[in-house]
């Protein structure tokens, strides 16, 4: 792994049927520190029988200009992945049920589909990797823009690079 890249993780959390939309991660730049996603993994454990077969879409959104309102998500400390690096200057929340919202303009950098049962894994290689500045761009969020039809119990890690 490269000098400068974290990791923020949540480790089952129950996303509850019907409850919309859910923000995994929101991750919110220091000034003059912009950070890139370099990967996400998204897992349950919950869902593992066919009868469990669910699509569900997400995305990857950054909010500018306007005022930006953070999510409900548990305030979580990125670890290092490189013991010689210091401690991130980028703030992060994880498993927000009430969504991250701005006055400004949103943007949807990545959207797509997995299937809930198997995951999603996700690495971004280094000439695609979307980018926040914390200035231009307020926060990124990684969504899940789908309401389950029954309870999952859900992990996840994103890596972030910080600039």
């Amino acid at each position: 792994m490269a000098r400068g890249v974290y990791t923020v993780s949540f480790f089952e959390q129950t996303i509850a049927a019907a409850s919309g939309d859910y923000d995994f991660f929101e991750i919110d730049p220091a000034t003059d520190k912009p950070v890139e996603i370099v990967g996400v993994f998204i897992g349950n454990k919950s869902k593992v029988g066919d009868a469990q077969e669910e699509m569900v879409s997400y995305s990857l959104t950054y909010f500018s200009g306007g005022t930006f309102t953070t999510g409900n998500g548990a305030a979580t400390t990125p670890a290092t992945t490189d013991p010689s690096d210091g401690a991130a200057s980028f703030a992060a929340k994880t498993a927000g049920a009430t969504v991250a919202t701005s006055t400004g303009t949103t943007t949807h950098l990545h959207q797509d589909t997995f299937n809930i049962r198997t995951g999603l894994q996700l690495w971004w290689p280094v000439e695609a990797r979307h980018k926040c500045d914390g200035t231009a761009q307020s926060a990124l969020v990684f969504r899940l823009r789908t309401a389950l039809v029954s309870n999952a119990v859900i992990s996840g890690t994103m890596y972030v690079r910080e600039l």
